[in-house]
């Protein structure tokens, strides 16, 4: 009897525990309700484990600008952006087409997040994978001054190996070379695996590096962002990391259809600055003003880009903002790719409002999932999308990892943020918001060449699920706000 009656003392302190646990969660920590409720129900059917979970994968940065601009140095961006709103206002910075005055309040909001807008630039859209890398490895190969790359994931295969020893090849030979990688992205990497560029004389830093193989306590934060620059004249960012399965040769996955640009322009000086800022922070540096990397060029075209970051430090969600600025100022039509569909309540709103407003909304998701948790509660929502209209494309030829959109067929969004709430909410991500109607053409040209690859996902398919998928759609999305 003594022992049942300890074990049922030690299961009400571990209930009551769980209780005080719980209410640690919903006093301490200001979370949209979803997030506290999703929460809530883990600790609930977890205890104990629900909440060390919670210290995993839970805890808020908001409080803490990791990556910030320091005093001087945001006073002085500040002050360039604050010239740009004045010219603005006073039309003294006349767009280059004329037919994108409708979108200048877009420009305007991404000014509160200190973008500043270029309009002397030349950027190019890859649609194919083979060909990006392809560029990407030719510039590289033809630097002269520095390359400075960053990315969530760099494999131990063909490509990931190929791109160190080219980096080391370029270290010897003078030029500089910074590698910044995400600590929980790239965990499964051997030690050793940057030791080539390392000996070499190339610099090499983690983003949130895990304590302990494995265990990272910042797991659930991530360095998402993709970025390229060489000798301040090329950028290149978007969808894809490094590694075999982005050039299609996965077994797994088989095709990769992505989505990247390289830019060439003034643009640049905002993507080496954030690339900057991130190296300042994990390679624990003060930030190098180098002219080199600002360097002086002759207008390359006439796009207009804004290069806009975001993270779970950053005081708006600046990406998130602009894709509900382009979705809700659309008059004609928008087209939209993402691998992962898990919006928050303001972007599918701002989806369905826009489709019940008679614009043609074209959302393309992948067939085949990689994290199924997320396909089922991707397609819990888009059950409520084609009610209103909206009309969805599942690609089949492989796997969709594209993430942009397009509104009207002059402006754009290219990089690295899903349509989720972990791109808007948890993830560092970095966009750039494309003001071209040639660029954005381009776009929507690749959009319909994979329609031929694609079917349509129909209301009559939809509500003709078993109910086996409506079960897992539901528990799904119950748990959406952590996915």
């Amino acid at each position: 009897m003594t022992y049942f009656y300890s074990n049922s003392q030690l299961v009400n302190y571990l209930f009551l525990l769980n209780i005080v646990l719980a209410l640690l969660v919903v006093v301490m920590e200001r979370r949209k309700p979803s997030a506290t409720w999703a929460w809530l129900l883990v600790m609930l059917f977890l205890p104990g484990l629900g909440f060390v979970l919670y210290l995993l994968l839970g805890q808020d940065l908001r409080k803490e600008r990791l990556f910030y601009i320091k005093e001087g140095e945001e006073r002085e961006l500040y002050a360039l952006v604050q010239e740009q709103e004045k010219y603005f206002h006073l039309d003294r910075l006349p767009l280059a087409d004329s037919a994108l005055e409708d979108y200048k309040s877009l420009i305007h909001l991404h000014f509160n997040s200190q973008a500043l807008y270029t309009q002397d630039n030349c950027v190019k859209y890859y649609a194919d994978s083979h060909n990006f890398f392809q560029d990407l490895r030719d510039s590289i190969q033809s630097a002269q001054k520095f390359v400075h790359l960053e990315y969530y994931i760099i494999r131990n295969d063909s490509l990931g190996t190929a791109l160190v020893n080219l980096l080391a090849d370029k270290a010897r030979s003078g030029v500089e070379v910074k590698l910044l990688y995400d600590g929980q992205g790239c965990q499964r990497l051997p030690r050793n695996f940057f030791e080539p560029l390392k000996q070499a004389g190339g610099e090499v830093a983690s983003f949130f590096p895990p304590l302990l193989p494995y265990i990272n306590l910042r797991m659930n934060y991530r360095n998402h962002r993709k970025i390229c620059l060489i000798d301040g004249q090329i950028g290149f960012t978007g969808g894809g990391n490094i590694g075999d399965e982005y050039l299609g040769i996965s077994r797994r996955f088989g095709y990769w259809r992505d989505s990247y640009i390289s830019i060439r322009g003034s643009a640049l000086d905002d993507l080496e600055l954030r690339f900057l800022l991130d190296w300042r922070y994990a390679a624990q540096a003060d930030i190098i003003t180098d002219p080199q990397y600002f360097p002086h060029r002759w207008p390359s075209g006439d796009t207009g880009v804004q290069i806009v970051s975001s993270g779970p430090d950053s005081k708006w969600a600046a990406i998130k903002n602009g894709y509900l600025k382009m979705i809700s100022s659309a008059q004609r039509n928008i087209y939209l790719q993402t691998p992962y569909f898990v919006p928050d309540d303001s972007i599918l709103e701002a989806l369905k409002m826009a489709a019940l407003s008679g614009v043609e909304v074209n959302l393309m998701l992948p067939a085949k999932p990689d994290h199924p948790f997320i396909f089922w509660a991707s397609l819990s929502y888009v059950g409520e999308l084609l009610e209103s209209g909206v009309r969805c494309f599942l690609y089949h030829r492989g796997f969709m990892h594209s993430k942009l959109i397009t509104a009207d067929g002059l402006i754009s969004t290219v990089g690295t943020a899903n349509l989720d709430i972990r791109s808007f909410e948890l993830n560092f991500e970095v966009n750039a918001f494309i003001y071209d109607a040639e660029v954005t053409k381009s776009i929507e040209h690749a959009f319909r060449e994979d329609l031929r690859d694609s079917r349509e996902l129909t209301l009559v398919d939809y509500l003709a699920r078993s109910r086996m998928v409506k079960v897992k759609e539901a528990l799904c999305r119950l748990l959406s706000p952590l996915l």
